[in-house]
Formats: structure tokens, C-alpha cells, sequence
């Protein structure tokens, strides 16, 4: 009977363990494609963007990293779209984030 119980001991631990190393490799494998993801965003981003205007955007990134994903995000939709015909310098990126902070933005209200 001892025996039994150290054997269903070992079987659970075993269980476990492999559970483990799979939830680690489904970690890794979704931090991989996090990465590879991130990597065609930067690339694209190096095609449309003037460095004037990459720099506004890593600046922006620092400050407000949601603002600055949103306008990533749009301007790769919008180039895999076809609808950027032209390199996008730091006046259009200028507008643009105004444009989209415009939209997200919530006011606050204090009453006393």
C-alpha cells in the first residue's frame, strides 16, 4: 500500500513537471512571436516614417506608450492597406497623433 501511494506520488509529480515545461514553452514560443511581431512593426515603420518623424514617435512611446502603439498600429494597417502612398514626415505624424489623442482622450472633471 506504501508502495502505491509512492508510486501515485511520482506520477503526480511527473504530471507536473510536464505540465510545466509546457506552459514554459508556450511562454517562450508567445514571447518569440511578440518579438517577431514587433520586429515587421519596426521595419515597416522604417519604410513610411522619416527618421524626423521616428524620432517624434520614440519620444512619444516614452510619454504615452498607448498613444504611440495606436498610431503604430494604424499606420502599418494603413500601409499594408495600400492608402500610404509616400513617406510620412514629422508635420503629417504631428497631425496624426493629434488627431487620434483627439479621440481617446477622456477629460476629468472635479467638483467641489
Amino acid at each position: 500500500m506504501a508502495e502505491d501511494i509512492e508510486e501515485i506520488r511520482k506520477r503526480k509529480l511527473m504530471e507536473l513537471q510536464r505540465r510545466l515545461a509546457e506552459q514554459q514553452k508556450a511562454q517562450e514560443e508567445a514571447a518569440r512571436q511578440q518579438v517577431e511581431v514587433e520586429a515587421q512593426i519596426q521595419a515597416i515603420l522604417r519604410r513610411i516614417l522619416t527618421p524626423e518623424a521616428r524620432e517624434r514617435l520614440a519620444r512619444v512611446k516614452l510619454v504615452r506608450p498607448e498613444l504611440a502603439q495606436q498610431v503604430e498600429l494604424i499606420l502599418v494597417q494603413l500601409y499594408q492597406a495600400g492608402q500610404i502612398r509616400e513617406k510620412i514626415d514629422d508635420a503629417k505624424l504631428k497631425k496624426i497623433l493629434a488627431q487620434i489623442d483627439a479621440r481617446t482622450r477622456r477629460e476629468f472633471r472635479i467638483k467641489w
